[in-house]
């Protein structure tokens, strides 16, 4: 299986990140997108991906300014995200978007920020990498705009309504589910409508340190979510499609190699559940 999505860089995997990635492996996460969210978090992720070793999953990463961070950008921020983006290992654009849920930035600055990132993706020819938010279709309408020039998009953690999917879906984006789809309360829509998500356009990931699966038995210690965590993601995916596990584990990985344009790794572990 592949994580598209955690934040590895993260202050709450400092004391045992090592441990992370070796639980990952052993739960059959044989690669993980280590997610940038601002100039230094991106630098960070990039640093964990160059630092693979043969125990851990393959590690690679995403350069960006999340929208909660796109207030207190430095002058020169785009320039840096870009040059970060140079890195063989850095996979995509963002995370980069528009959340009108939080807002912890100002609108306007959201968007600028949000707009740059795209164009950065379209210079740089890699996919973007989306967060939407309760953006009221602004973050779809924005990206309307480049959907012409843009080599790839996947919105990361969806959590949008039907007309949201639909018109992601028509200009050819990818999905990202995350553990929200195992939340009984917040997830029902998501639930609902992952049966229309086409099976070649189905990514999966965490969000680790976030969204913990609320279907893990039993309960963890802690309310820390990790890649290893990854399997409850796509065992409740298949229920909700009324699919094998086995396969939207596989097909999943299989979206992910082509979306960011993986090297071939090992994927013997690809469909291997813990527990």
């Amino acid at each position: 299986m592949i994580d598209i999505g955690v934040n590895l860089a993260s202050r709450d995997f400092d004391a045992d990140r090592p441990d992370v990635l070796r639980r990952a492996r052993s739960a059959g996460v044989t690669t993980l997108i280590a997610t940038g969210t601002s100039v230094e978090s991106s630098l960070a992720s990039v640093a964990l991906a160059g630092a693979n070793i043969g125990d851990a999953p393959l590690v690679y990463a995403t350069a960006g300014v999340h929208p909660h961070h796109a207030g207190n950008v430095g002058e020169d921020w785009s320039e840096a995200i870009k040059t970060t983006a140079e890195s063989p290992h850095v996979v995509a654009i963002g995370e980069t978007g528009l959340d009108f849920y939080r807002d912890f930035s100002p609108r306007d600055a959201q968007r600028d920020v949000f707009r740059r990132q795209i164009e950065l993706a379209v210079e740089t020819g890699k996919p973007l990498f989306v967060h939407d938010r309760d953006s009221a279709g602004e973050t779809r309408q924005i990206l309307s705009d480049y959907k012409h020039e843009l080599v790839d998009c996947v919105i990361h953690c969806f959590t949008g309504n039907s007309a949201d999917l639909d018109a992601y879906l028509e200009n050819g984006y990818h999905i990202g589910v995350t553990g929200w789809i195992c939340d009984e309360r917040r997830g029902r829509e998501l639930a609902e409508l992952a049966p229309r998500i086409p099976a070649d356009r189905l990514l999966i990931e965490t969000d680790a340190p976030y969204l913990l699966p609320r279907t893990i038995t039993p309960k963890p210690r802690t309310r820390r979510n990790e890649p290893a965590y990854l399997p409850w993601v796509a065992r409740r995916l298949a229920e909700c499609r009324g699919e094998d596990p086995a396969s939207v584990a596989q097909g999943t990985h299989d979206n992910a190699r082509r979306f960011f344009r993986l090297r071939e790794a090992d994927t013997s572990d690809a469909v291997r559940y813990a527990g």
